[in-house]
């Protein structure tokens, strides 16, 4: 009973006159009957129906209260509005409840009208904040009192809020207002419905007759597995229907149907669990199937641990989060059933073999948690495709086939989780080297071929003094790759205007100067012709990266045009020349060593993923007391990652005096090569034709 303020007598007389009519009627409102006009208040002044202002709204405080002692609501605080279809008549009012006073018939209606959405107020005050079990949230997994309510002094309307994040149900209604409903969000509360009892008696359920039977009996259903899993049968005029019935701890909770021509129904207004729910309590090990037929499949293999969802498989994997317990309507049987799978250290997901079925395994592999799922694969069933579900390997291939497949079952697969056995074929490919390049491929100098040669996927960081020819030898690396093995390169070179690098690779690959004049006056110049033939050459090998105004690039932007490099245009190679042209914008927490790792773990990741070998020009820091010889790795500017980091190391390094030897003379010093299987550490030395640009090997002779 509503407790009211002792100080208001008038609500002291409302309460004995309420609760002497109490126990002689009862009052049904629905959404289709509602008061009479006769049981109105005639004299209810216009504030009995105006909307409530602000003196009516509690000072609510700004987090749930704990559930700290014990609380019970009627019915677990769910109430459904009668339908047509019930099979009691729609009482009338009693000419009792027109007698009374007018606030004792708006307290009563309105009682009756909290009632109907869940909110049990016996134990409330009026013109009081009063804190409730929310029937929309049932507190969550907490089971808080979030429900504020308040209820107005004048027992004629009230107002409500839950204060869970995830929930948020709201409202107000008043005992009556022009006959229209006049509560917010009713169309969301309405779905909490009083879960229907049910009983083998009042579903006036059979057992199977002989014909159902001999039909299991075809599917190698036993009629032992069909008694222990209580499967009857519903006539229906003529027809006869099989009933799956589910139960949860002796108590049947919900019923379903199928007819001879597969159509399947369940009965309304009952709570959605899983089927042979009690067969999984304390279960570590699960099997959840897709249909109750597979669920009795499992039986006859030996696997009574098994459950099947009641509803079957979503057309496909939605990709939105998977939503909260309160929202996740399509799954709600497993927040049903969740406590069953608290031990469980093992789920196997034997979902149908067809794409709805591997999509319901996913949903189910994200609420159960991936961690601990397994999943199987249906043997193949002929060329054209394998077998579909449990049942049907079991009425083809027998009992033991099905239980090979369950204890065969494997991990379900976590993105970014793997063993080596996913990997086996790979590994075989590489040991027979039918992957290619297992060695790399060449660079076209004999002199680098026991130290370096060109991987995909992987990174080289080159260095050097200013003027040592850095960009050059890259270049000419690129020609005799695109020659030898006709591969295709990106190019973010940011110190070369566009005309001046397509010289540079045309006089490498034409072996001809661009101009006949100044250091290329002794020597034939290229024809047009030649030029003709070279920029289609160049078209067709190179793709270039760059900004189109006067802002730098960031490596981000960089990566991403060189990602649609490879897909569009099947690149093998990209070129990042030099380091310190891009724009290095980092966040000031962040020091520049933490910027470069991160910068080069980028890069890697893209080179790996894409299978792409990457070259980044980084120059070395001013060097004060430098005395001509290559610098280390560690001098880039910078940071050390640029060595700890990288695939290959290479420096180039050109002699600037003529009594140390030939100034044409070019040493390539390989400083680290992270796999040996393709090189090592070691120097080689090339002559460099200036006219040309062109790299080339020499002997031992000419190198001492």
């Amino acid at each position: 009973m509503l407790r009211l303020p002792s100080h208001n007598q008038r609500f002291h007389l409302l309460l004995r006159n309420l609760s002497s009519f109490a126990s002689k009627t009862t009052i049904f409102m629905t959404s289709k009957h509602f008061l009479p006009s006769p049981l109105l208040p005639q004299t209810l002044s216009p504030k009995h129906f105006s909307t409530p202002s602000k003196r009516l709204l509690p000072s609510l405080s700004s987090k749930p209260i704990p559930k700290n002692h014990s609380f019970s609501l009627r019915t677990n605080g769910f109430y459904s509005l009668p339908s047509p279809s019930d099979s009691s008549p729609s009482p009338a009012y009693s000419q009792e409840l027109e007698d009374q006073p007018s606030d004792t018939r708006s307290l009563q209606i309105l009682n009756h009208k909290l009632k109907q959405l869940g909110i049990d107020i016996t134990k409330s005050v009026a013109g009081r904040e009063n804190r409730l079990m929310c029937p929309s949230c049932n507190g969550g997994e907490s089971g808080e009192l979030s429900l504020s309510l308040f209820i107005s002094l004048d027992g004629y309307s009230a107002s409500w809020l839950c204060f869970r994040a995830k929930c948020g149900w709201k409202g107000y209604t008043k005992a009556a207002a022009d006959g229209k409903p006049s509560i917010e969000n009713l169309g969301q509360v309405n779905k909490f419905k009083v879960k229907r009892q049910i009983t083998v008696e009042s579903l006036e359920l059979e057992p199977l007759c002989n014909q159902l039977t001999a039909y299991f009996a075809e599917r190698m259903i036993s009629s032992k597995t069909l008694k222990r899993n209580a499967i009857m049968q519903k006539r229906s005029g003529d027809e006869i229907a099989i009933a799956f019935t589910y139960w949860r701890k002796g108590e049947l909770v919900n019923c379903k149907y199928r007819d001879i021509a597969k159509r399947f129904w369940q009965e309304k207004d009952t709570e959605k669990i899983l089927y042979g729910l009690d067969d999984i309590a304390d279960a570590s090990d699960i099997i959840i199937v897709e249909g109750e037929m597979d669920k009795l499949a499992m039986e006859e293999a030996g696997f009574c641990n098994c459950v099947s969802v009641p509803d079957g498989a979503p057309p496909s994997v939605s990709e939105k989060e998977v939503p909260a317990e309160e929202q996740d309507t399509k799954y709600q049987y497993l927040w049903n059933c969740k406590e069953y799978f608290k031990k469980a250290s093992r789920i196997i997901l034997a979902t149908d073999g067809d794409l709805p079925g591997q999509a319901l395994a996913e949903e189910l592999a994200r609420r159960l948690g991936r961690e601990r799922c397994w999943r199987v694969k249906w043997p193949k069933k002929n060329d054209l495709g394998h077998f579909k579900d449990a049942n049907e390997v079991l009425m083809y291939l027998g009992p033991s086939v099905l239980k090979d497949i369950i204890d065969n079952a494997e991990l379900y697969p976590i993105s970014g989780l793997f063993n080596f056995s996913s990997f086996f074929d790979e590994i075989d490919q590489y040991y027979h080297r039918t992957l290619g390049y297992e060695f790399g491929v060449s660079t076209g100098w004999r002199a680098l071929d026991n130290l370096y040669n060109v991987v995909p996927g992987e990174l080289t960081i080159v260095t050097g003094v200013p003027n040592s020819g850095k960009s050059e030898w890259i270049d000419a690396l690129l020609c005799n790759l695109n020659e030898g093995v006709g591969w295709k390169f990106a190019l973010c070179s940011m110190e070369n205007k566009v005309r001046d690098h397509a010289r540079k690779l045309l006089e490498k690959s034409i072996k001809k100067p661009f101009f006949g004049v100044g250091y290329g006056s002794n020597v034939e110049r290229m024809s047009v012709e030649e030029l003709e033939k070279g920029k289609k050459w160049l078209n067709d090998t190179f793709q270039l990266i760059r900004c189109e105004n006067d802002s730098l690039p960031s490596i981000q932007w960089v990566l991403e045009l060189a990602r649609a490099a490879v897909l569009r245009h099947g690149v093998q190679g990209l070129v990042i020349d030099p380091y310190n042209e891009l724009d290095h914008q980092r966040p000031v927490s962040q020091t520049e060593t933490e910027y470069v790792s991160q910068m080069l773990t980028k890069i890697k990741r893209f080179a790996q993923h894409h299978f792409c070998h990457v070259w980044f020009v980084a120059h070395p820091r001013q060097l004060h007391h430098w005395i001509g010889a290559p610098p280390n790795l560690y001098d880039i500017s910078g940071s050390a990652h640029f060595i700890n980091k990288c695939d290959n190391g290479i420096v180039i390094h050109r002699n600037r005096d003529p009594e140390a030897g030939p100034v044409d003379l070019v040493q390539v010093c390989v400083r680290k090569v992270r796999n040996k299987v393709v090189g090592n550490i070691g120097d080689a030395f090339l002559s460099y034709d200036r006219v040309t640009g062109v790299y080339n090997d020499i002997d031992e002779s000419q190198k001492k």
